[in-house]
């Protein structure tokens, strides 16, 4: 007796093959864009620094200018899980080039009044830029590579510095000194449009995640891991700024280098700074985890910093060079290791709220760094300064080994 035929076999053999999901978009485009767009916010944060000698921009001006940046910033940090879950994370990242693109603009200007309104706007782009990003690459990342790749991510910062404090300068001393606004505004505009037409192929990679409005600190501060490595990086942050603003006039002043040799050792620190993201990100395979490098990191920068506080005019040259490099692979060579930890550490779907709430207490540090370097350098010097920044990163180093605990 022969069996008769399966109609609904039938008809699936003969209806049209399912088209599987589509693959993701390649990392490497997407790496570079960031790279990009970190490049481009680290001009314009340098702009102002290098127009104002010649447009007549006090210290004092400058210094209001970085409150400003930085202050702005911590306020959109929280805010990015809700524009990420709105724009997608290139149509954010677009936002933030578009927002340094008129910063320039406005700075322009002349004025207080349009340094001030620029500082707001790259505090803007400067707050959910890093929260977009990471959301990308993340999912973009193997978790295997997730270090190397977001070290290699947080070059952008390095390149745009270098970029900036060789071209801009030329620029200015040749031309007409606001050309320099004009150039990272071109600059800017040009990343932006090439993140919108790249947003409709990677923005549906996380359009899924579900992410919500914001992660309240209270709800940050519960996650041990994460709370301590929000409290380490606010430390971290506050020396990165002590080496970048201060370390030139201790160099001069504290331990009587001429100024262009301390100079050309800051240059070296922030060479030993881009070597060292990269270096460190491949380290981990070594270690097991970010965790365990950036602890490393916190107990180098805290013994350079010490050791350029107590070391007095007998300091050799080539002594400063070595320690600048140490200061440098350390306090500028944790960023990328850091933002691995938060992706790694971030509750699944949140990537771009966890990474906001962190990066709130970072900026933080950010902010209440000059006025420490300030209060203590009234009492005893920038030596005393470099000590107490020792002190406060080293509590965030023994504070991010204490979250790693079981």
């Amino acid at each position: 007796m022969v069996a008769a035929p399966d109609r609904n076999a039938s008809a699936a053999a003969t209806a049209a093959p399912i088209d599987p999901p589509p693959a993701d978009p390649p990392l490497v485009p997407a790496l570079a864009t960031m790279m990009a767009v970190q490049a481009v916010i680290s001009m314009a944060v340098f702009a102002p620094g290098v127009v104002a000698p010649r447009i007549g921009l006090d210290p004092s001006t400058l210094g209001l200018f970085s409150t400003v940046v930085f202050a702005v910033a911590a306020l959109a940090a929280p805010k990015s899980g809700a524009m990420v879950a709105r724009l997608g994370p290139m149509g954010v990242v677009a936002a933030c080039c578009l927002a340094t693109a008129l910063a320039m603009l406005a700075a322009s200007a002349g004025s207080l009044a349009g340094l001030l309104v620029a500082g707001a706007l790259i505090g803007f782009a400067f707050g959910p830029e890093t929260p977009a990003s990471t959301t990308l690459l993340g999912r973009l990342t193997p978790p295997a590579r997730r270090s190397f790749v977001f070290s290699v991510r947080q070059t952008g910062n390095q390149i745009g510095a270098a970029i900036g404090s060789v071209a801009l300068p030329a620029l200015v001393a040749i031309v007409e000194p606001r050309l320099g606004y004009g150039l990272v505004a071109v600059l800017a505009g040009a990343v932006a449009v090439l993140c919108w037409r790249m947003a409709p192929r990677y923005d549906r990679t996380v359009a899924a995640t579900g992410a919500s409005a914001r992660m309240p600190l209270a709800d940050l501060f519960r996650s041990r891991p994460l709370g301590t490595l929000a409290l380490a990086s606010a430390a971290f942050g506050a020396m990165q700024l002590g080496l970048n603003t201060f370390f030139v006039s201790h160099a001069v002043t504290g331990l009587g280098h001429p100024h262009v040799a301390a100079g050309i050792a800051l240059g070296v620190a922030q060479i030993a700074g881009l070597v060292g993201r990269l270096g460190w990100g491949a380290a981990v395979g070594w270690v097991g985890t970010p965790r365990g490098v950036i602890a490393g990191l916190g107990i180098g920068m805290s013994v350079a910093a010490a050791t350029l506080a107590l070391a007095g005019p007998a300091l050799p040259f080539w002594a400063l060079v070595l320690l600048a490099a140490l200061f440098g692979t350390t306090a500028s060579g944790w960023n990328g290791l850091f933002v691995a930890e938060m992706a790694r550490l971030a509750p699944p779907g949140r990537v771009a709220e966890t990474t906001g709430a962190v990066l709130t207490v970072t900026y933080l540090g950010l902010l209440a760094g000059p006025g420490l370097v300030a209060a203590t350098a009234a009492v005893g010097g920038l030596g005393l300064s470099f000590l107490v920044l020792a002190g406060v990163s080293m509590l965030g180093t023994l504070a991010l080994i204490a979250g790693g605990r079981p």
